[in-house]
């Protein structure tokens, strides 16, 4: 599987994927950079189709990568699982702004549909 390093070690790129992936969840829109938002866009979308599954292990699962934040895994489980419910995946929405000032990163807003 392919995956976008970020310039970072494992633990690191785990970790910033992780709060990402929590950020987008509990605030349904986060600007960030255009390759972290094309990398996170496969985890917020995982953690969706764990809250569809609603299984225990699911539960688990989504808790695990999630560092144990309840109160974000109870947002997938309730509300999202439910507002995703006869959709078929593509959760997130991936919008292009402008280059960061600085460096010239691209900027995008990542949300969720």
């Amino acid at each position: 599987m392919a995956y976008r390093k970020l310039g970072r070690n494992n633990q690191v790129r785990r970790s910033i994927l992780a709060g990402l992936t929590k950020d987008v969840i509990m605030h349904e829109s986060i600007i960030t950079t255009e390759a972290r938002a094309k990398e996170v866009r496969k985890f917020v979308d995982k953690m969706v189709t764990y809250g569809k599954n609603g299984t225990l292990v699911s539960r688990r699962k989504a808790l695990a990568f999630l560092h144990n934040d309840s109160e974000v895994v109870d947002k997938v489980f309730n509300d999202l699982a439910k507002r995703y419910e006869t959709r078929n995946g593509g959760y997130t929405r991936i919008i292009k702004i402008n280059e960061r000032r600085g460096d010239d990163a691209l900027q995008t807003k990542i949300e969720l549909v």
